[in-house]
């Protein structure tokens, strides 16, 4: 067995199982009502295709109950892994460490540092939760050898997943306040547009029509009945496809919203050493995620291009230990662009969010309607090798869709530094505006290409340890470049200008190397 002390995990040849001693030494089980639940899930399994079995009266040959056959091994399979893995997993919570350990022939051990810990994630399926069990994740803020980023107990009680949280984020009894945000109707209408809603429609037919079809059913023919598709030609019947498609996702997709947002609500409440940002949601299962406020460095508010005329927007907070595609990154589901204007701004305690933003010149919409130029050339070379007029026809297909992103892209861009915070603007698909704390930027680094130099134009990154580890300000005026990059490191800058010359043969130093 080995392990390690920083949110890591080792293996090791087979070893004792736990030993009497583990409840002096403090080791805990987990709870064995989730074995209770395993059960509870091979039942729940089988009962859709009995019901049919018996609403139907159709007596199904062994091909068409064979999935149903497979799916009861799989729960079974399932049930007695949890069973070992409840017999073998020890977990406990010491002043420094949170620990676990586990397996059977090869035993696990992984332990993070309480000092290291970024969120902590409770949780519950339905039968996890007639069960009274809940799933708790602590989230390490790093990846260790195995490619995890957290430490998950699954399945504690409710109450021991409650005092852990506690002693975890810290905090006591907790009063009832005004949430910052909470679930809403209406935003069911911003999560059921997109590509999203055809995939979920492709998924629900084909799980529909196989299903009819092991029972004995016929899809096809009913469809077919519904209408005289011969008399509405094809273009028609294409158009009455694509509609009740676009309409099946959508509800697939608002059932989907509403099971795993319903309950929504952001609090921050009082923690260990100031205050944590919480969210708790779900219908069937049930998820809390706090947030140490300690390690917040700013907000991130993205606005889709294909339903910005929507008002759509989705927000997400910017911390140390937490990438912006965790799904804890995210603070409020997609939802009006103003609320989520709103809530980031009481998140970050700030303003600068609503601080009046200083536009791009004109050369960064040149450079990129150059780029866009070169790139449909290309598109239309990959797709009409030889030339001639079909390469013209497919140019002048791909040639306004890729001005069009460009002029987006260039309307996007935008910058200011307002108070404590730097504020960028930037993209085509996804017009994202980020709220970064000052005193959370680490290094600056100014980037000219030789067209951007030609067009006097540059790019400033600020970098961070949290969320997309820089920040940038595309194709700023190159006058403005240094001055943007001062503000944003203060005292590092100033000596690499070339009108500045270091003191004596004195070096400078690594931290603002980065700025050159």
């Amino acid at each position: 067995m080995s392990g390690a002390a920083d949110g890591t995990e080792g293996t090791g040849a087979a070893g004792a199982a736990p030993g009497a001693d583990d409840a002096a030494a403090g080791w805990q089980r987990l709870d064995g009502r989730m074995i209770l639940a395993d059960a509870l899930r091979v039942v729940c399994a089988m009962l859709p295709g009995l019901a049919a079995l018996l609403v139907t009266g159709f007596a199904p040959d062994p091909m068409a109950i064979g999935p149903l056959l497979a799916l009861a091994g799989w729960g079974l399979a399932g049930a007695i892994a949890d069973l070992v893995r409840w017999a073998t997993t020890r977990y406990r919570i010491t002043d420094t460490y949170v620990e676990r350990r586990a397996g059977l022939f090869v035993r696990t051990h992984r332990s993070v540092r309480r000092d290291r810990i970024r969120s902590v994630d409770t949780g519950a399926r339905l039968l996890q939760r007639i069960a009274g069990l809940r799933r708790v994740t602590i989230g390490a803020g790093q990846m260790n050898t195995a490619g995890e980023a957290a430490l998950t107990l699954d399945s504690l009680s409710r109450r021991d997943a409650e005092a852990l949280r506690h002693r975890l984020t810290g905090g006591g009894p907790e009063r009832e306040t005004e949430p910052m945000a909470a679930f809403q109707w209406r935003w069911i209408v911003y999560n059921v547009t997109g590509v999203w809603a055809l995939v979920s429609a492709a998924g629900l037919m084909w799980g529909g029509y196989f299903t009819a079809q092991s029972f004995g059913l016929d899809p096809g023919g009913w469809v077919g009945s519904l209408a005289d598709w011969d008399a509405l030609g094809p273009v028609r019947t294409a158009a009455v496809g694509f509609a009740a498609a676009v309409l099946l996702g959508a509800v697939g997709m608002a059932f989907s919203f509403v099971t795993e947002h319903a309950h929504f609500r952001l609090d921050r409440v009082p923690g260990e050493q100031g205050t944590v940002l919480r969210t708790r949601q779900g219908l069937f299962k049930t998820r809390e995620i706090t947030r140490d406020d300690r390690r917040l460095r700013g907000v991130t508010v993205s606005e889709p291009l294909l339903w910005r005329w929507m008002g759509m927007a989705d927000t997400t907070v910017i911390t140390t230990g937490l990438s912006v595609w965790s799904s804890s990154s995210s603070v409020l589901p997609r939802g009006p662009v103003r609320l989520a204007r709103r809530v980031a701004t009481e998140v970050i305690g700030d303003p600068a969010l609503g601080a009046p933003l200083r536009r791009h010149p004109a050369a960064a919409l040149r450079r990129r309607l150059l780029w866009a130029v070169l790139i449909a050339a290309a598109g239309a070379l990959l797709l009409v090798p030889a030339g001639g007029t079909r390469w013209a026809q497919a140019l002048a297909v791909l040639l306004p869709p890729a001005l069009g992103l460009a002029c987006a892209g260039y309307l996007a861009l935008a910058h200011t530094v307002a108070g404590g915070y730097l504020v960028v603007r930037a993209g085509a698909m996804t017009r994202a505006t980020s709220a970064l704390r000052r005193d959370a930027v680490s290094g600056v680094r100014i980037r000219q290409s030789v067209l951007q130099r030609r067009l006097g134009l540059a790019t400033v990154y600020a970098t961070t340890a949290a969320g997309d580890g820089a920040y940038a300000a595309r194709d700023m005026a190159a006058a403005e470049a240094v001055g943007f990059a001062q503000a944003a490191l203060t005292g590092y800058v100033e000596p690499f200008r070339a009108d500045a010359r270091p003191p004596g043969d004195a070096v400078p130093s690594m931290a603002a190397a980065g700025a050159g």
